[in-house]
């Protein structure tokens, strides 16, 4: 079976190709036979292809074209043609995944397109506008190029839609409920994914452990998964809630927002931008939402990089400390994603404060980013401390496996 995934995003367009053809079991998350990704701010009219096989072969390109359809036409056509050709025709594909970032309170699983999933997907565009009209034109697109190969949405907020009301209701009007507004979560992909991996390396059954995930990228989020299932998580009713992230603020007092909004006259828009855009790493730092630049930063001596830095632990900490509430407990942490994969200042500072459930970590000198996923608790710790790549295309990937070939 060769299966294609597709995370097509506002500006920028990611795809890979898993061949499983020669594959007799497919637990183990194999390495795409084939990557590319559509960048649209390279510059003004045109869109950065770039494309490569496992094998090492590749292009690069930029192209005259805006319609979003037509570069992923394009970068679809790099399977079949040129130094990054892997199929003999677009036949051979068996089915597309998609990753879409809001499902709503319906979709609690992942499902094959039709018209009532894609009517839902743009039904909740108001409560993803940054995400799910991308989502949807993906699936359109890809619908034009292989008109008879069915299609798999796959969706973040997904794996938290089984939280318990009292996590995922907000303390507002009871009328809120009715009109949708709620914690939905996100990221749930990846922390689906790490927990399961989580639970597959220590040689414990899901069922039986007690999980904190840490999703720490440009986009931040906990979630608190006990007995495999999604009990609590940082996200809410958007992404902005929460952690503080690489430009996004995360949680802060609504009132803030009044008084702005009085006081200095912010529109809607203007507050998006602040808090999405211009918050967060760089809003403090006033240099970067990356975190490798900011703790360099901060290594040099910059005031504003160290208090990014200081209040992005804090906050982790702190919210940290509410998921293990909510798990009652803690057997395993996971890292992951961007900074929780790279950075040994993080998981060190991070898991301070956790000594007195007897969690350790290795020594300092030991501390150090690998390749693959590992674990960095001392062998005496009282919980697991994993640092575990997320495998999101995988896991939309073995989602069309099991709606395609169920097990008996």
């Amino acid at each position: 079976m060769k299966i294609l995934v597709l995370n097509a995003g506002s500006s920028s367009h990611k795809s890979c190709l898993f061949d499983l053809t020669s594959r007799s079991s497919t637990d183990a998350a194999p390495i795409p036979v084939w990557r590319a990704a559509l960048d649209w701010t390279h510059q003004a009219d045109m869109v950065e292809l770039v494309a490569k096989t496992d094998t090492g072969d590749s292009v690069k390109e930029v192209l005259p074209i805006t319609d979003k359809a037509k570069g992923i036409a394009a970068m679809v056509q790099t399977l079949v043609q040129g130094p990054t050709q892997v199929l003999d025709d677009l036949s051979d594909i068996a089915v597309v995944g998609h990753r879409v970032v809001h499902g709503g309170r319906d979709y609690q699983a992942p499902v094959i397109v039709d018209a009532d999933v894609k009517a839902a997907i743009s039904s909740l565009i108001p409560l993803a506008p940054a995400h799910n009209p991308a989502n949807l034109q993906g699936i359109e697109a890809m619908a034009t190029i292989f008109e008879a190969v069915p299609q798999v949405a796959m969706f973040d907020t997904a794996f938290h839609a089984c939280m318990p009301d009292a996590a995922s209701t907000y303390p507002g009007p009871y009328d809120w409920i009715d009109q949708g507004i709620r914690r939905y979560g996100f990221h749930g992909i990846s922390h689906q994914y790490v927990a399961e991996r989580a639970a597959d390396l220590v040689g414990q059954d899901i069922a039986t452990l007690k999980i904190l995930t840490c999703h720490l990228g440009n986009g931040c989020s906990l979630a608190a998964v006990r007995h495999g299932y999604s009990v609590d998580t940082t996200m809410g009713f958007t992404p902005l809630d929460g952690l503080m992230m690489g430009s996004r603020s995360g949680s802060v007092d609504p009132g803030i927002l009044i008084h702005l909004m009085e006081q200095q006259h912010y529109t809607a828009d203007q507050l998006s931008t602040l808090l999405n855009k211009e918050s967060g790493l760089k809003g403090i730092s006033g240099l970067s939402n990356d975190m490798r630049l900011v703790v360099e930063a901060m290594e040099q001596g910059n005031y504003q990089a160290k208090l990014a830095v200081d209040m992005f632990i804090h906050r982790l900490r702190r919210e940290m400390g509410a998921m293990v509430a909510s798990l009652g407990g803690l057997d395993v942490v996971v890292f992951t994603a961007g900074i929780g994969e790279n950075s040994p200042l993080v998981w060190q500072r991070a898991c301070e404060p956790f000594e007195f459930l007897g969690l350790k970590l290795i020594s300092d000198n030991d501390l150090s980013q690998a390749a693959g996923d590992q674990d960095i608790a001392a062998a005496d710790s009282a919980v697991r401390v994993l640092v575990i790549h997320t495998q999101e295309e995988w896991a939309i990937a073995q989602a069309c496996i099991s709606l395609l070939q169920p097990t008996p």
